[in-house]
């Protein structure tokens, strides 16, 4: 096992937003479990079934930061693992009735070789037993962040050298872990969040996640911002009314309660609550026999501090009364 530093990092703070005005549902690319199969059923039951989770992710990312906040829940946490001893380790860890090896997190990265990285989707999928659960987690940030991290901490990247800058370095690291960005089952994109942020978000989706069940997410943002790539469904709903116009409510979010007061006044933002939610309560079961692990369904409107909160919320209060864990992140305020 290798030890990981624990050198601190600093995020941006989240950008400033406005608002300003179509409904659409686009579903991701499926990947994660339904693309690699694990679908179980007439798997046997045990009595104890270990859970693995796999970190990858871009360096400077937070990859770090996610390894220490589940091994701060309780995980074992081997960091830079080389790829083709996934197996064994899967293995042993399958096969152990030691409790320490109950929840079991990996860290591997761009430090192995590209043909060995190209090989981590098989070697992931052979991993699958009755008493071995893996998955996989994909931290990223958007590049001008990543070159900004690195600047400010002054920290070598991994693939940098003499002939390579840090931008070409970057650029090199994305595409060797491109195979495995693509497999994630939860990838988390850390550009617009600060270390307390990511550690709560680790937390509640993967670290308290129950084992076999599916941890949902709502998440509001603005489309002028980009669209969250982690999002697995996205929603539009910058034609309901905009509070942005009113100058009262312009400084306020879709938490307060007067612009709670103006999106109830309008029928559209309430049918565009219930179609979004009638939605999503209909396909979720789907999910779970499939066994998915995480799901996030987006909402967007212009400057995502309005409307795309309000839904969300909405959208949270209906799942939570029904009985399901709904998690809520608020990306652009």
């Amino acid at each position: 096992a290798m030890i990981y530093d624990r050198q601190a990092m600093r995020y941006p703070a989240p950008p400033a937003i406005t608002s300003c005005a179509t409904v659409a549902t686009t579903p991701r690319k499926t990947s994660s479990a339904a693309k690699r199969g694990i679908s179980a059923p007439g798997i046997p039951a045990m009595a104890s079934p270990r859970r693995l989770v796999v970190v990858s992710g871009l360096s400077g990312s937070g990859k770090s930061v996610v390894l220490h906040t589940l091994e701060d829940f309780g995980f074992y946490c081997i960091d830079n693992l080389p790829v083709g001893f996934l197996p064994e380790i899967a293995r042993q860890i399958g096969d152990s009735d030691r409790a320490i090896y109950q929840q079991v997190a990996i860290g591997i990265d761009a430090r192995n070789p590209a043909e060995d990285l190209s090989q981590f989707p098989a070697l992931l999928q052979s991993a699958k037993s009755a008493s071995l659960m893996p998955e996989l987690v994909f931290v990223d940030a958007d590049d001008e962040i990543l070159l900004k991290r690195f600047s400010e901490t002054r920290r070598k990247h991994p693939l940098s050298t003499d002939a390579t800058g840090l931008a070409r370095a970057i650029a090199n690291e994305r595409r060797l872990l491109e195979p495995m960005a693509e497999f994630a089952d939860l990838r988390i994109d850390t550009s617009h969040m600060h270390i307390h942020q990511l550690r709560n978000l680790v937390r509640e989706r993967v670290a308290r996640r129950p084992l076999a069940s599916l941890s949902l997410q709502f998440m509001s943002f603005g489309f002028k911002h980009g669209v969250p790539p982690e999002s697995d469904f996205v929603f539009d709903v910058r034609c309901l009314p905009n509070p942005h116009w009113d100058a009262l409510l312009r400084d306020q979010s879709g938490r307060d309660a007067d612009v709670i007061d103006y999106l109830q006044r309008s029928p559209l933002v309430e049918e565009m609550v219930q179609n979004i939610g009638d939605f999503v309560a209909r396909w979720v079961p789907r999910f779970e026999v499939e066994n998915r692990v995480y799901l996030t369904v987006a909402v967007g409107c212009t400057g995502g501090r309005h409307r795309s909160v309000y839904v969300v919320e909405r959208l949270s209060e209906r799942f939570k009364t029904a009985g399901k864990s709904a998690l809520v992140s608020h990306r652009d305020i």
